[in-house]
């Protein structure tokens, strides 16, 4: 399953690090791939979209699904 989430407060390729180490951090994540000049992470697997949303918030970010 993929999953696009709108991602908030992304400025450089430290900042799409830091989110995609976060989305990998959540159970059921086999891939995360963020792009801060879409505002947006791309996520496979079978994760709920909420624990995302909490993964992202909690690395700083402000993420909606």
């Amino acid at each position: 399953m993929t999953t696009t989430l709108t991602v908030e407060g992304m400025s450089c390729g430290s900042c799409e690090a830091a989110v995609e180490a976060a989305l990998e951090g959540v159970d059921g994540v086999t891939d995360a791939a963020a792009d801060h000049e879409q505002n947006s992470a791309t996520v496979e697997g079978d994760a709920d979209p909420l624990d995302l949303v909490v993964a992202v918030d909690g690395a700083g970010y402000d993420a909606q699904a």
